[in-house]
């Protein structure tokens, strides 16, 4: 789907805010409501807008170790990266996990209550017998960064 400048400001504003009303989001990108409504519609029903979240200050609420782990599996056939990978997707303490080439074959985002439970979660997926060969741990001191907007007037020069 090709976007333009409208579809583009319509992006930033959901992203800047996910519950701006109907009325307000139109003003915002310079149309009226109805087609302004329509092109989200058509945003949506084509997997560009993917869904609307609340961000949650979780250190607010609990305490929490951000973790990132690299992790190297021994062997590199196709079942053995969808054994990894179906495993990961069902661990909640694992909230990202990237494929990556390089050294390594994943890098992994883990929040957890404490460090013990971080690696509790580690004994696990040893235990499981994924098929990791090496991985290393990263733990998170200070969050410098870390944007849930996607700077898209950069990505997509042309829409703007």
């Amino acid at each position: 789907m090709k976007l333009d400048a409208i579809d583009l400001r319509i992006l930033e504003a959901i992203q800047a805010d996910g519950r701006i009303t109907k009325l307000a989001l139109a003003e915002r990108v310079g149309l009226s409501p109805t087609p302004c409504w329509m092109r989200l519609r058509k945003l949506e029903t084509a997997g560009i807008v993917t869904g609307y979240h609340a961000r949650v200050a979780v250190r607010r609420i609990a305490p929490v170790a951000n973790v990132m782990m690299e992790i190297t599996l021994a062997n590199h056939r196709q079942a053995d990266f969808d054994r990894f990978e179906r495993a990961v997707a069902a661990i909640p303490e694992i909230v990202a996990c990237w494929s990556v080439g390089g050294g390594v074959d994943y890098i992994m985002k883990c929040m957890a209550p404490d460090i013990d439970a971080y690696q509790r979660l580690v004994d696990e997926l040893l235990a499981r017998e994924l098929g990791i060969d090496r991985y290393f741990t990263y733990i998170v001191t200070k969050t410098v960064k870390d944007e849930t907007i996607l700077p898209l007037a950069t990505l997509l020069p042309q829409a703007g």
